[in-house]
């Protein structure tokens, strides 16, 4: 008995030995490392080029920088962004990178920093349809000018590193399936730490292997409360800048040798698992290469959330096909999709971010005034007792053929004090894929965004801009205006 237990023991000891080499062998760790999917989002997007992308996506990724720079420009004039433009100023050594709309020039983080605040300062920044929970603005555009313009790039890399980081960003936020802010935080601040890593990768020329490690460091990066939805506070503004601070950070300590987990997004502790609720990985990597999201992009209408788009333009459309007003409304009825209802029923809204998140408030505002003008969503409107007292009577119902919990399909019902009532229901408005803006429509909207500053040098920029693939070196444009 005494022989067979000592043989027993002497059996696990060499299992375990084994298993001990096995799981330290080199070889296959780098196997294993070579078919995780950060490995394989980074093969694609070290070795995209600017050639293999298709003429339309290039395109559609312009309007994005263009819509990108408007935002910034009017975002950087606003009180709680000049906030971070101080601190960025106050704490960069002198560099290239323009804080756009401004003569400030900082090194890459700090622009990423103070830009990708100024690009969700004022809820302007672009969206995709259908949603996934990502800011490509922020994300990518930001980051992406800031080193273009650091290491004087061209822009036909600029380009090719904006639609790699898109390819990448909106797949790694399809796989979250819309859990994130279920959970508790917010999904753009979460998810846009690895649209950044591509992006400024790609623009250092750091090679998939790193480039895996950057997307493992930028796992610790991820952040961003949800609680401005009920308590308030200009935080939401920061959480884009943050992530494209920690993104670029990533990038670069992995270029310099620091690794991060190969299992970022799919292992037990990982990013699907631990802010995420029944994501699907198999989502990380489907159709890479031959199925382009940037086409998926959507750019505002007005400076308000994604999920009050539609239910504004319905609002519009009844404000004009009725010849109502604010004054003839009772009350308003507003059937949407399941995020609308749990986190955008804000009917007294405490602050600005809060405001410009309530989607019952936004419809009000669209009775009383003129939502196409972001200059209306201000102090003096959220402090309107007429609008406020409507925002007041808005019910928000679930719609029972809204399929999915971001889906844009909405309906408004306005109880009219004659005792009428109108209602309108769709799923698009001009900017959404289905409906993109012309580029002539476009430069208007950029014009609009940036009237606060020259407009020969606003109208040279939106040209440059819209041939950017001919540009030779980025730092060379005019972001000051």
């Amino acid at each position: 008995m005494a022989k067979l237990l000592h043989e027993q023991r002497r059996e696990r000891e060499v299992s375990r030995s084994a298993l001990r080499r096995i799981q330290t062998d080199p070889h296959r760790t780098q196997a294993r490392e070579m078919t995780t999917p950060a490995r394989i989002l980074s093969e694609f997007a070290a070795r995209l080029k600017y050639e293999d992308i298709p003429p339309e996506v290039v395109e559609r990724a312009k309007d994005c920088v263009i819509d990108t720079v408007a935002a910034c420009v009017f975002g950087a004039e606003l009180p709680w962004t000049k906030t971070v433009i101080g601190y960025a100023q106050r704490n960069s050594a002198p560099g290239e990178s323009s804080v756009l709309g401004t003569p400030v020039k900082v090194r890459a983080p700090f622009a990423c920093l103070a830009n990708g605040a100024s690009a969700h300062a004022f809820e302007l920044d672009a969206l995709c349809e259908p949603s996934v929970g990502i800011h490509p603005s922020a994300a990518l555009c930001v980051p992406g000018l800031a080193v273009s313009q650091g290491r004087g790039k061209s822009g036909r890399e600029f380009l090719t590193a904006v639609v790699a980081g898109y390819e990448l960003l909106y797949r790694i936020g399809d796989a979250a399936r819309h859990s994130i802010e279920k959970v508790g935080f917010h999904s753009p601040g979460v998810v846009g730490v690895y649209g950044t890593a591509a992006v400024v990768s790609r623009l250092f020329e750091v090679d998939a292997a790193r480039m895996a490690n950057a997307f493992g460091i930028a796992g610790s990066m991820s952040s961003g409360l949800m609680e401005f939805s009920r308590s308030g506070g200009m935080v939401k503004r920061l959480h884009l800048g943050r992530a494209a601070e920690g993104g670029f950070m990533a990038a670069i300590l992995a270029r310099d040798g620091y690794t991060g987990p190969a299992e970022v997004f799919e292992g037990k502790f990982g990013f699907l698992n631990v802010y995420c609720r029944d994501a699907d990985p198999s989502r990380l990597t489907k159709a890479l290469g031959s199925t382009w999201h940037v086409m998926k992009t959507k750019l505002k209408r007005y400076a308000c959330h994604s999920t009050a788009q539609v239910p504004v333009t319905l609002a519009l459309d009844l404000k004009a096909r009725h010849g109502i007003a604010g004054e003839d409304v009772e009350r308003i009825a507003i059937d949407a999709n399941e995020k609308t209802v749990t986190q955008h029923a804000i009917n007294d809204p405490r602050d600005m971010t809060m405001m410009q998140y309530s989607v019952p408030f936004s419809v009000a505002i669209a009775l009383y005034r003129d939502p196409t003008d972001p200059r209306v969503f201000s102090e003096a409107t959220l402090n309107d007792k007429k609008i406020r007292a409507l925002a007041k009577t808005a019910e928000v119902k679930p719609l029972e053929t809204a399929a999915g919990y971001m889906a844009s399909t909405a309906r408004v019902t306005l109880h009219l004090k004659n005792g009428k009532s109108v209602s309108a229901e769709g799923h698009d408005f001009k900017g959404t894929p289905t409906m993109p803006l012309s580029r002539d429509e476009l430069r208007e909207k950029f014009l609009k965004l940036t009237a606060h500053r020259d407009r020969a040098r606003a109208e040279r920029l939106f040209s440059q801009l819209a041939e950017a693939e001919k540009v030779t070196n980025m730092r060379e444009l005019d972001f000051a205006l």
